[in-house]
């Protein structure tokens, strides 16, 4: 019996269980030990996000801090000296900052089914089945900041967390309006469901992530409008600034039109007609970067990257974010070069 392909629920599932290695040290110069403290090490989930650890570091730290009435929300990361936004979840930094060489288990190109979406590690560097896989460096060394605030380069975030959830629900509003057209869906939400989906993400529950976002998403008989997709491309430092991220983001719609020949029985004359077709990561990644990728099924020069894993390049756009995208809505792809 042939192997199916796995469902998008337990895509998502696999997605939530995926965890990132983190090993956090105080940054030097704010530390009273002139041996350094001891680091702060997590496995964390990729899908969520680094402020939430601000509490539990802070105190683990705060024996060690010159200046001990700083405040969590006032703590900020950096990895090789460049702050780390905050409202992204920490599996999209680590894929755009960490050089993750991906990887394939399979040569001679694309092999996967036409509607086999995404798979992903159960943990770092434990693949499963025989999708392709991204080598990780683990565990990722951060370092954790309680002074020096980067203006230019973040948000300051707030002791009650009203900045992160603002911008989360934003984001949330903005792919609820590529899918439907509208942001009714987010806006008609219960206040106690607008509260338990962000509550979810901060638990990591994905039941009630699941039962919240069921309500927002359209069922899968009614395609999206646009599919909301981000892709990450880093760019390299020039000699005077540190690595820079070039975001892509255009409207996705989740089928696009082909034409087709038909010969008419009175006349050996062709009519061409147009027929649609799923838009996949490879006809999205041609499109909107047709330098990087010149062919739509096969990756040449650079690979496609979501929750550490390789996207097939003949994957449907609108089963990619059903089963995967990140908790607000948005599917993020890093673009990782290849050789």
């Amino acid at each position: 019996m042939a192997n199916q392909p796995p469902s998008l629920s337990s895509i998502q599932q696999r997605v939530w269980e995926g965890k990132l290695p983190l090993e956090i040290v105080l940054a030097p110069s704010e530390c009273r030990t002139y041996d350094q403290a001891d680091p702060y090490i997590i496995s964390y989930p990729r899908v969520s996000y680094l402020p939430f650890l601000l509490p539990r570091i802070h105190a683990f730290f705060s024996s060690s801090l010159i200046e001990p009435n700083t405040q969590p929300h006032e703590g900020w990361f950096s990895f090789e000296g460049v702050p780390l936004k905050w409202h992204y979840p920490v599996g999209l930094l680590y894929d755009i900052y960490s050089g993750a060489d991906p990887a394939s288990k399979s040569s001679g190109g694309e092999h996967h089914h036409p509607s086999h979406s995404i798979s992903v590690s159960r943990k770092d560097g434990e693949p499963h089945d025989d999708d392709d896989e991204v080598r990780e460096p683990i565990p990722w060394r951060l370092t954790v900041h309680f002074s020096d605030w980067p203006d230019e380069d973040l948000v300051r975030l707030d002791p009650d967390g009203i900045v992160m959830h603002d911008a989360f629900i934003n984001s949330v509003k903005e792919a609820d309006f590529l899918r439907n057209g509208n942001a009714k869906g987010i806006m008609s939400l219960s206040k106690e469901d607008s509260s338990g989906l962000w509550k979810a993400v901060q638990e990591h529950d994905l039941p009630s992530y699941q039962r919240i976002t069921n309500i927002l998403l359209p069922p899968p008989s009614q395609p999206f409008r646009n599919v909301p997709i981000r892709i990450f491309l880093p760019l390299p430092p020039s000699s005077s600034e540190s690595p820079s991220i070039k975001v892509v983001q255009s409207p996705l719609p989740p089928s696009i039109p082909t034409t087709t020949s038909t010969t008419t029985s009175s006349s050996t004359a062709r009519i061409s007609s147009p027929s649609m077709h799923p838009q996949t990561i490879g006809s999205v990644l041609h499109s909107l970067l047709p330098n990087l990728f010149p062919s739509r099924r096969t990756p040449i020069l650079a690979k496609p990257v979501l929750h550490g894993a390789v996207v097939p390049m003949s994957a449907p756009i609108e089963e990619v974010v059903r089963s995967s995208a990140y908790c607000d809505g948005w599917a993020a792809i890093v673009i990782c070069m290849m050789g």
